[in-house]
């Protein structure tokens, strides 16, 4: 585990969403201050609005790849950088949608956030696929600094 990984979980468990979580630990180096990536990621925890579509953590590192690879000319691009993370996490997990992730866990798409309880976090995987999308994005950004340092 990184240090960013476990700063990450920190942040979910101190009450920020997922999507917060991840794109929280990345703001600050890709030039975004943290209050600011904290109000743009808060809709999109529990799955979007717990709505339980795409998980939170998976559109927390699709905001951080965007600050971190898009012009405004590369939509293509950045494209492909999506569905590479997203491939990598699906690899890993088995889903990027949230209902899936959380499949025998009782939820609602109730808009009021479960109480974060001891049981709340013996049952969720939620933490753990806060780390796993930070090291995804981390190993990403890294693999494309060696390919762009032997250019």
């Amino acid at each position: 585990m990184s240090k960013k990984s476990d700063r990450a979980k920190e942040l979910f468990k101190s009450g920020c969403n997922c999507s917060q979580s991840v794109l929280g630990v990345f703001c600050e180096e890709l030039g975004l201050d943290f209050e600011t990536a904290m109000k743009i990621s808060s809709s999109f925890g529990g799955g979007m609005g717990r709505m339980r579509e795409v998980c939170g953590t998976v559109s927390g590192m699709f905001m951080a790849a965007g600050l971190a690879f898009s012009t405004p000319d590369n939509k293509a691009e950045q494209y492909k950088i999506v569905q590479e993370l997203a491939k990598r996490f699906k690899d890993k997990n088995g889903s990027i949608i949230c209902r899936e992730l959380l499949n025998g866990i009782e939820s609602s798409s109730s808009p009021t956030p479960s109480e974060r309880t001891e049981t709340y976090y013996k049952k969720r995987p939620c933490v753990e696929l806060v780390g796993d999308s930070v090291e995804i994005l981390e190993q990403f950004i890294e693999e494309q600094q060696t390919i762009k340092n032997s250019l």
